[in-house]
């Protein structure tokens, strides 16, 4: 190489470096001079270009190092994902406040590049504007009008129990379950694709991820297919033919602009039944383990449902005379934890809150750990304590930092029915088994380390289940 051919050289890489740092500068100079313009945004470490604070996260439990940073920064502090800016919310009382007290400032849903490309804005769990209120509106009324929360759905639930004690019986005691799509939307190459979208391609877990939202796209179209076939507009059997005939209703108006189109159906179905059935069969799994794991309680929860109900069927009713079983299940969802982060939310309009500014659009956690975990709402915070639930005379009690099912705009459409869903099934089971650590495995040995996953479900293990009757 000739030196002119070196200087050369040398000059473009310094020049490119020269480049990179002006941008660098101007960068953090211009993300100051906006904080001060504008108000004082949350503290929080500080961030790497580009990278953010990816760094100092546990990508594949997030909800720790968070927890982590809470107790550095406060209950209120931004954490950077990559490029993107999050403010992290913690502690019941900053928790209800901004989800309950401000619930129109931070209700909207922060749609991350997973969500957008598994439901393109559709549905319920995932969607913003008008259509999320209109879709979530109709699915709660119908909801409720084919008997969420009352006679009509208990009396569905107990047509499945006798099918769930029988998988039970023909397991020959022996339970092990998981959920790929769960799974695959919270692991760490995920939160990857969600910081840096133009990563797609090389993910793996992505192309499963895609794969199995398909396969579920197309069965639930094949369900709506079938049920269309036989729609009788004047004896609607559920809540796919109320959608249906409010649909062909609008479109016989002449509205064909509406809300009520196939995609909108097909995700809200989807979305009430990944919903529903993953959350709730993921408390059961903890709350078996968690049976196994801790003897005594087991055995002072058959205690009083022996005690009440004897042999017949656990009703709802019931619920009122087993206040010791009703604390056990509340427990397992507080110790379990399932949503630690909730679903993020986004700001609706620039929020001063706490005396930070937080601008529209910013991507909000609601911590729900730190607030299930809340050392000033909780005797023993990270121990499972049914009596967190129960008074000195022993008598059921409930706790407003109990936000197993988040809080606010977004609160769990179905909560009533998955409460009656946990105490049917959950008094049900522990009725009609014991369960216990398989052989050669003790009650220490059951760890409550949860699997990676967007809800965390119990590691992967093995209980027996033994007859009572």
């Amino acid at each position: 190489m000739s030196l002119i051919e070196g200087i050369l050289q040398t000059s473009s890489t310094m020049t490119l470096l020269g480049a990179v740092l002006f941008l660098l500068v101007l960068y953090l100079r211009s993300s100051g001079s906006s904080a001060e313009e504008q108000g004082k945004e949350p503290p929080g470490p500080r961030p790497l270009p580009l990278l953010g604070n990816m760094l100092q996260l546990d990508l594949n439990r997030p909800y720790r190092t968070l927890c982590e940073l809470a107790n550095k920064y406060g209950s209120i502090f931004t954490v950077h994902f990559g490029p993107k800016k999050v403010v992290v919310l913690a502690g019941y009382k900053t928790v209800k406040q901004a989800l309950v007290n401000q619930a129109e400032d931070f209700g909207d849903r922060d749609i991350t590049p997973v969500f957008y490309d598994i439901n393109q804005g559709h549905g319920i769990l995932f969607a913003n504007g008008d259509s999320w209120k209109e879709m979530r509106r109709f699915a709660l009324t119908n909801l409720r009008d084919f008997g969420m929360g009352n006679k009509g759905s208990e009396d569905k639930i107990l047509e499945e129990i006798p099918y769930l004690i029988e998988v039970f019986e023909k397991h020959d005691g022996m339970a092990d379950r998981a959920n790929e799509t769960i799974h695959l939307t919270g692991s760490a190459s995920i939160q990857m694709y969600n910081m840096f979208p133009w990563l797609g391609p090389w993910i793996k877990n992505l192309t499963r991820l895609k794969k199995n939202v398909a396969d579920m796209k197309m069965e639930v179209t094949e369900l709506v297919r079938g049920l269309k076939e036989t729609l009788n507009p004047q004896m609607c059997r559920g809540f796919v033919d109320s959608f249906l005939v409010r649909k062909q209703t609008l479109e016989e108006s002449g509205n064909m602009d509406s809300l009520y189109h196939d995609n909108n159906l097909v995700f809200s179905v989807a979305n009430l039944f990944g919903a529903g059935t993953d959350t709730t069969g993921t408390t059961l799994r903890w709350g078996l383990l968690l049976m196994a794991k801790y003897r005594h309680i087991q055995d002072r929860v058959q205690e009083e449902i022996s005690r009440v109900i004897g042999s017949r069927q656990p009703l709802v009713e019931d619920r009122k005379n087993l206040p010791y079983t009703v604390a056990v299940i509340h427990e397992t969802q507080r110790l379990a934890n399932i949503a630690p982060m909730a679903i993020p939310h986004t700001t609706s309009r620039d929020v001063t809150f706490q005396g930070y500014f937080i601008k529209k659009g910013t991507s909000v956690i609601p911590l729900l750990t730190s607030v299930l975990q809340d050392d000033s709402e909780w005797e023993s915070p990270h121990t499972f304590n049914p009596s967190h639930f129960l008074d000195e005379q022993g008598r059921f009690i409930k706790r407003d930092a109990f936000m197993a099912f988040s809080a606010g705009r977004r609160v769990c459409l179905g909560e009533s029915l998955a409460r009656m869903e946990l105490f049917l099934f959950f008094t049900s089971l522990l009725q009609r088994f014991s369960f216990s650590p398989p052989p050669g495995v003790t009650e220490d040995d059951l760890d409550l380390t949860p699997s990676v996953g967007f809800t965390l479900n119990p590691s992967p293990h093995q209980l027996c289940a033994v007859s009572r009757v």
